[in-house]
């Protein structure tokens, strides 16, 4: 069966009835020439200071960044999750999966430790299709 586009055409023709209706057009004017930019004679100015700023992060009440990045495939019945902590914090991750059909078991992984600048896989599946597959974090 295919697509009808009444609909879309009836849309676009009464937005632009609708828009032709609510008022006159502006129009656009253009900006008036600016004079050429000259470059004043003489040395160039030195550079203001730097301000002083103490040493370490600047809001030292926000925390650490924490977390690790995790890309989720689902192929079939099987979920694959990779997790890389690019941090120097260890990274608690836990594969969840939904499977789709109302007999097949959900199920939660067990968490594992990832570590600093380290990568883990995550498997799991389920007999029939998954509904959908996500990764939690928790700190160590």
């Amino acid at each position: 069966m295919r697509p009808s586009f009444r609909r879309a055409a009836a849309l676009a023709v009464s937005t632009v009835a609708l828009v032709g209706l609510t008022g006159p057009a502006t129009t656009v004017q253009a900006a008036p020439a600016l004079p050429a930019f000259r470059a004043p004679a003489g040395p160039a100015p030195a550079p203001a200071p730097a301000p002083k700023t103490p040493a370490g992060p600047e809001r030292p009440n926000e925390p650490a960044p924490f977390g690790s990045t995790c890309r989720t495939s689902v192929e079939g019945s099987q979920v694959v999750a990779y997790c890389h902590n690019p941090f120097p914090e260890s990274d608690q991750v836990r594969l969840h999966t939904e499977c789709d059909r109302w007999w097949d078991i959900d199920a939660d992984g067990r968490p594992v430790e990832v570590g600093p600048a380290q990568t883990v896989r995550l498997t799991d599946r389920c007999w029939k299709e998954v509904r959908s597959a996500w990764v939690s974090h928790g700190r160590m």
